[in-house]
């Protein structure tokens, strides 16, 4: 399932269906802030909490939250002007993103 939303909209149905949806273990992001806009600390630690997790394709770099902000800020008013980024690279990677998951979650079943 894909959504193309603002972190900051609350009225998201399929992310609400998703973040319900207890068969689902892996959500898979491009970035942390379309997801969230701000809180993604507390989204991913509960998440985390059920058995689940976020995975974010382009993943910060810093470290730094003020710094990130700032960088998502800018890439986000970029991204207005200036347009997408090649959706086939961005389908490679998150594709990518989806079949590390997959490895990992077999690893961990053959671990159990």
């Amino acid at each position: 399932m894909t959504e193309i939303a603002s972190g900051l909209n609350d009225e998201r149905p399929k992310l609400k269906n998703v973040l319900t949806d207890r068969c689902v273990g892996v959500l898979v992001v491009e970035h942390r802030d379309p997801l969230t806009g701000f809180g993604y600390g507390y989204m991913s630690t509960l998440l985390e909490h059920q058995g689940r997790r976020v995975e974010a394709v382009f993943p910060s770099d810093t470290g730094d939250d003020l710094v990130d902000d700032l960088e998502a800020a800018i890439t986000n008013m970029a991204a207005g002007i200036y347009g997408r980024r090649n959706a086939k690279r961005q389908v490679a990677l998150i594709q990518g993103c989806v079949q590390r998951c997959v490895e990992q979650a077999v690893e961990q079943a053959v671990e159990v």
